[in-house]
């Protein structure tokens, strides 16, 4: 494929375009032009974040046109089995959390709160604009098609309550005992993955690890603990490590499916 620059566009002003031309914001002016600095005629592709890929050219400074609107340059399916990492915000690192874990593959990032977390004292529904532009930068930079969700923050134990029966959970534990590892959790999956797809989830606790409240409610209901190290990770160094292996879990099992 080409090797063009991306701009993530919604899926709600994809639809809305008129004559095939998209005007385009401040923030993505100055992107296109100071910081890219595409000249007009240039080609760039624009992404719906939702799996759609379209070539579009630079006809003004604040213009794009796009190039066979009804028609996508590429299209990928969404996939059947996707991967989430539910995280208690760390003091510091999130943000780095939320750039790998975008590139990797992850579809899904759960903020939470816990007991024993150390920052708890956020502006939440600033941090979300600041979040989701993080994200939709690693998204151009990864050259994803999809891009992925970031939620709502939840208490932890609120959060377990409100799964369903299409998810999938396992959360990382240090100085529990466990008998799996999150490959071997995964594997374990398999079957349940076979019939109806649903979202895998690996669970990262706060640095100062869980409460015997906390660790009192997974028992009783049953969620199963994982470990990703024989080693104490940091947060943001097991969110990493956890979303690689789901990710790779993914692909090996679409090649022996």
């Amino acid at each position: 494929m080409e090797d063009l620059t991306r701009l993530i566009i919604s899926h709600e002003r994809i639809e809305n375009i008129k004559n095939n031309n998209l005007e385009l914001t401040k923030e993505e002016v100055h992107y296109i032009n100071k910081v890219m600095r595409i000249k007009n005629g240039k080609e760039i592709f624009i992404s719906n974040g939702e799996g759609s890929l379209w070539k579009a050219k630079k006809v003004k400074n604040d213009c794009l046109e796009i190039i066979q609107l009804k028609k996508p340059y590429l299209f990928q399916e969404k996939e059947n089995y996707l991967l989430g990492i539910a995280v208690v915000i760390p003091k510091s690192g999130f943000e780095d959390i939320l750039k790998m874990c975008t590139e990797i593959g992850i579809d899904f990032i759960q903020p939470l709160f816990s007991e024993r977390q150390v920052n708890k004292n956020l502006n939440f529904s600033r941090k979300l604009l600041r979040w989701n532009s993080i994200i939709k930068e690693a998204v151009e930079q990864s050259e994803r098609l999809w891009k992925p969700s970031i939620l709502n923050g939840m208490d932890i134990i609120e959060w377990l309550k409100s799964r369903n029966n299409q998810e999938r959970v396992s959360i990382s534990i240090t100085r529990e005992e466990t008998i799996y590892d999150l490959n071997h959790w995964l594997r374990k999956q398999q079957e349940f993955a076979n019939k109806k797809g649903g979202i895998f989830w690996n669970v990262i606790g706060p640095e100062g690890g869980w409460s015997s409240k906390e660790i009192d409610f997974f028992n009783k209901n049953n969620f199963t603990f994982v470990k990703l190290s024989d080693t104490i990770l940091r947060t943001s160094t097991a969110s990493i490590n956890a979303s690689s292996i789901l990710n790779q879990w993914r692909i090996d099992f679409k090649l022996i499916r």
